[in-house]
């Protein structure tokens, strides 16, 4: 139990024999359910973990008939917290890269009310460049990138750690048997919580590597395979969010940007071709190719600007708002808390914002001071 909710964390793993067992025994005692899925690993790691039950009552282990993918490891043990009953499910890894006493931290703003999901956000500690891999922290920040884009919390960062914690009842309104089942697991769930208009809380974290951990994840073939998956999301979302249930005049800027863009990329090509084979080109022809190019851009810069201003709201920025900094735990956090105001309200705002009720007394004293004395 913790600060009165109830937490199970699922662990998936996939050949995680010699991680598994610090994960366990790592976890923080205000865990009520550790449910351990193993996504059929071939090394021995449901053997580890039948052991630790021995000596973890609070552990069960889930197996999978064949590997489905990490996305189906974290959805089948949401399913099981959700027939448990518990009220906050968070996910840590099994390979053990995860501080267990980040936890607490990444929890609070769940259970404290203020988001229906938290992450951990890996890139913004000031260690960050020099602790991760350089690819995988570029290729970690191109996908964060895109997925800004593609979900619309464009205030997210590090979207591929799998570091977190969400509500039961933003669980129950998701679609679990539907989210992607690999890799693209946590981009897929960002769309997808952006379409139910879920509060999203990034909270600083510290990265760890060079553990034990043996990854085979290939970076090109995952951005490949990413940057499709997103571009697939990214059109879902629009129509769902901006057709299907109400209409955003931005899906015009997107639609219409799409298409001039797409045109005059194609015309310019074109003048490419006839330029190399000493055709003849017209100064009208060139000037509207540039047009088109121009304008497909600008649109599609204000599609993007009319999303950003759309989604601000659902997003806290990098710490647990509202939060004093002697209840963090951990330090980047406390760290991050200290350094930026906190709004009470929930919100952030910057140094030297006010609040409302400054606001509105600057403004009664504005207007006594031009409103004339009735002694006159």
């Amino acid at each position: 139990m913790f600060e009165g909710s109830s937490i199970a964390v699922v662990v998936p793993c996939f050949k995680e024999a010699t991680q598994i067992r610090v994960v366990i025994e790592t976890m923080p005692a205000f865990v009520d359910r550790i449910i351990v899925v193993d996504d059929r690993s071939p090394d021995g790691t449901a053997d580890v973990v039948r052991d630790c039950m021995r000596t973890h009552p609070n552990v069960e282990l889930l197996i999978h008939e064949e590997n489905r993918g990490v996305g189906a490891a974290i959805a089948t043990g949401y399913k099981r917290a959700l027939d448990l009953g518990m009220d906050v499910t968070a996910v840590m890894a099994g390979d053990a890269q995860m501080p267990p006493n980040e936890l607490a931290d990444i929890l609070r703003p769940v259970t404290s009310g203020q988001a229906d999901y938290s992450k951990a956000n890996r890139l913004v500690t000031a260690d960050a460049w020099t602790t991760i891999p350089r690819k995988r922290f570029l290729g970690n920040s191109m996908l964060s990138l895109l997925t800004k884009v593609a979900s619309g919390y464009y205030q997210v960062a590090d979207s591929q750690t799998g570091y977190t914690a969400i509500t039961a009842d933003m669980l129950r309104r998701l679609d679990l048997d539907d989210m992607y089942p690999r890799y693209g697991y946590p981009n897929d769930m960002l769309v997808r919580l952006n379409v139910l208009r879920a509060r999203v809380v990034d909270v600083a974290s510290v990265p760890v590597y060079d553990v034990g951990e043996v990854s085979g994840l290939k970076i090109r073939r995952v951005l490949f395979t990413m940057s499709w998956l997103l571009l697939k999301r990214f059109i879902w979302r629009l129509w769902k969010l901006y057709v299907v249930r109400d209409f955003h005049p931005l899906i015009l800027f997107y639609a219409l940007g799409l298409v001039m863009f797409v045109t005059g990329v194609a015309g310019a090509i074109a003048l490419i071709v006839l330029a190399w084979g000493d055709g003849t080109i017209s100064g009208a022809t060139a000037v509207a190719v540039s047009i088109l190019l121009q304008s497909g851009l600008l649109l599609s810069l204000f599609g993007v600007l009319f999303d950003f201003e759309h989604n601000r709201p659902l997003v806290s920025e990098y710490r647990p708002v509202g939060l004093d900094a002697d209840r963090v735990e951990h330090e980047p956090i406390r760290a991050s808390i200290e350094s930026a105001p906190i709004d009470p309200d929930g919100g952030s705002r910057p140094s030297g914002a006010t609040t409302l009720e400054q606001e509105l007394g600057r403004g009664m004293n504005e207007m006594r001071a031009f409103s004339g004395d009735p002694r006159d």
